[in-house]
């Protein structure tokens, strides 16, 4: 499970495994700090969960997160089967949206295929699922990235049917991938990409500073140069009037 901190992974988590098994409580800060794993029995099938800090959370850098990442997928190994991208009803917000981006970059590209929309708060929602998607092309093109795959949870409701439905969508998932599963080398390999950007931001950064420098010379060298130009042409001119007076006063002399 990732997504922002307070979408309710905690909760979802144990929603799924129908016991208590991750810290959950309203808060604006992440409780999980580090990845938390679960497993329990659900519907016949052994199934392992995963709770993520809140991958928001400013407590944690870059190189924190990108740590604290590669634990979960180490954790879960040989690797998830599948990404809850956790995501509260309401309004998709310019942090939201952020944080779904920052989710994206950390896993790659390889993730998507891997990886469903799962809405909290379904007791909030007052239509349909599908009319709310409508209204939030944003909200359509996350789950488009997801292949379309997501699902909506009540974690009030102890109704296990919600929970039966996401572990067959997530089977679906499985078997449409061919039973293959996310691996540390897919997330490497996105660290990998991330790294290659980030020099090519610092290029680009450096270039523009050395163009930068180089255009503060010029004007400064262009700036002298006029400035010895103007005076040169007023020692001239001094020097051509002195000339004149001394001519005017051998003339007066004459």
């Amino acid at each position: 499970m990732v997504g922002k901190t307070g979408n309710g992974k905690s909760s979802t988590g144990n929603t799924i495994l129908g016991r208590q098994c991750f810290e959950s409580k309203l808060s604006a800060r992440s409780i999980t700090v580090d990845c938390s794993k679960g497993t329990a029995g659900v519907d016949g099938q052994q199934v392992a969960v995963i709770d993520t800090p809140g991958l928001f959370d400013t407590r944690f850098d870059e190189h924190q997160t990108s740590k604290l990442v590669g634990q979960c997928i180490k954790s879960a190994a040989p690797g998830p089967h599948v990404f809850l991208v956790v995501i509260k009803l309401g309004r998709f917000t310019g942090e939201e949206k952020e944080t779904v981006n920052k989710i994206q970059e950390i896993f790659g590209q390889d993730a998507d295929k891997y990886s469903m929309v799962l809405f909290t708060g379904g007791d909030d929602l007052e239509d349909t699922i599908e009319n709310f998607l409508t209204g939030s092309p944003e909200l359509q093109e996350l789950v488009q990235r997801c292949n379309g795959h997501y699902h909506v949870f009540n974690n009030r409701n102890k109704d296990r049917s919600q929970v039966t439905e996401l572990l067959q969508k997530i089977r679906n998932i499985v078997q449409r991938n061919g039973g293959s599963h996310y691996t540390n080398e897919m997330f490497q390999e996105a660290e990998r990409a991330i790294e290659k950007e980030k020099q090519r931001i610092l290029k680009e950064k450096e270039e523009k500073i050395r163009r930068e420098q180089e255009e503060v010379e010029r004007k400064i060298r262009e700036n002298y140069e006029k400035q010895m130009q103007k005076l040169y042409q007023q020692f001239e001119a001094e020097r051509e009037k002195e000339r004149k007076e001394r001519e005017e006063e051998r003339k007066m002399a004459g």
